[in-house]
């Protein structure tokens, strides 16, 4: 919104028009504009529950009242109320330190939004724009930030988040938030609910106490590696039909189609790097359309499982590596992808990426990762990335399909 401009000292008009909104109401306006013979500066407009908001910048005429007079004619016929305020120059530059805060709440109450603007008046910085991105099944609102850095606005609104139970994302401005291109995500308890290894487990008549280890993994207690080793040794003798009927009873996440149908349509590509493993993984993938995956490979002889892993363990370093190599397969480096986990064993894949997300995540894993969503839908990660739910809505639409609705 803020280019060249005129000179500072160039006499400007700044008109607010407000009012019910209908077909023609900016048409009217500028055809009045342009009878000036004026030049636009900035527009800004927005439609709230059907009231209309517009501003606009322009130069001022030397003849600025007569077109103060025409312009406030225009509004009276349109039942407008319209405000003028003569001035110099154009807009102020945004300052540095700039920042999208998007919070995210379900409900999203006022006490809460208050606070968080709170916190960012308290780091000096100033929201130039806000627009909501979701209305259902979470309020999500997008404000565009500057005057303060983004680390710093970050740990700020991270406790302010806890403490009112809302989500807060905050990612720099500019051309990376645009030019992310692919989507790791790890799949127990992210993309699927629930574990798979405690399912198998309890195929095996011992989840409880598989489900025990696999907590202390996952909030980094245990190492994760001997841990697996752990858990896949007591499902010795299981019968690798166990694999089928563990598939089949896999619940997705609610919203995990959408995101992956919403960003592929955009040219983005997937993968899934899982301390999992790979006969789940794989089936997950063909079924959802995501491009690569990396899991761990159960051993099966003669039909049972041996209780042993085959190849090299996909642990935390594992999944940073897998991260690597798939940026470099798509073709863009790190800092061009986004990381999606819960547990401990992702905080590496989570520190390489250029977002890392703790999705429903462990204290351990939301205190190092850059943001947090702690709401029971996958898809609205879509709106950190700028896109909103109408946008994903229209986009189904257009394809002949209706984006389903979680139950709230």
């Amino acid at each position: 919104m803020n280019a060249a401009g005129p000179p500072a000292d160039t006499s400007t008009l700044l008109l607010t028009l407000s009012g019910q909104d209908r077909p023609g109401v900016t048409s009217a306006v500028f055809d009045t504009l342009a009878r000036a013979g004026v030049q636009v500066l900035d527009i800004e407009q927005i439609v709230l529950r059907g009231r209309l908001i517009l501003g606009v910048l322009v130069t001022a005429p030397r003849e600025w009242k007569r077109l103060r007079d025409a312009v406030s004619s225009t509004a009276e016929a349109l039942g407008m109320h319209v405000e003028i305020e003569r001035g110099t120059g154009d807009n102020r530059s945004r300052r540095a330190g700039r920042a999208h805060v998007t919070v995210i709440g379900a409900p999203l109450k006022a006490s809460a939004f208050s606070a968080v603007a709170g916190r960012i008046a308290d780091s000096g910085a100033n929201i130039d724009r806000i627009e909501r991105m979701a209305r259902y099944p979470v309020t999500a609102i997008d404000l565009h930030v500057s005057g303060a850095e983004p680390e710093r606005l970050r740990e700020l609104l991270a406790a302010e988040a806890a403490r009112q139970g809302v989500d807060i994302a905050v990612q720099p401005a500019g051309l990376l938030r645009r030019g992310l291109r692919l989507i790791v995500m790890d799949v127990d308890s992210t993309l699927i609910q629930g574990e798979v290894i405690e399912m198998l487990a309890a195929e095996a008549g011992r989840e409880q106490e598989v489900a025990e280890v696999t907590s202390r993994a996952m909030r980094g207690e245990v190492d994760f590696e001997e841990s697996l080793h752990q858990r896949v040794a007591a499902l010795e003798g299981l019968d690798a039909d166990a694999l089928d009927r563990v598939y089949d009873a896999i619940v997705l996440t609610p919203g995990a189609r959408t995101l992956v149908r919403t960003l592929r349509r955009l040219g983005y590509r997937f993968a899934l790097v899982s301390g999992g493993f790979s006969q789940i993984t794989e089936r997950l993938a063909t079924d959802l359309g995501i491009h690569y995956s990396r899991a761990n490979e159960l051993e099966i002889v003669d039909g049972r499982l041996t209780g042993r892993i085959v190849g090299e363990v996909v642990d935390r370093a594992g999944k940073a590596a897998a991260l690597r190599e798939f940026a470099t397969k798509v073709g863009v480096g790190p800092e061009a992808v986004v990381a999606i986990g819960d547990g401990a064993n992702d905080l590496d894949m989570l520190n390489a990426a250029g977002l890392g997300i703790a999705y429903n995540a462990k204290p351990v894993v939301q205190d190092a990762a850059d943001t947090a969503v702690n709401v029971p839908y996958l898809d609205t990660i879509l709106y950190l990335l700028g896109i909103t739910r109408e946008e994903i809505e229209a986009a189904d639409a257009a394809a002949g399909y209706t984006t389903p609705a979680p139950p709230v």
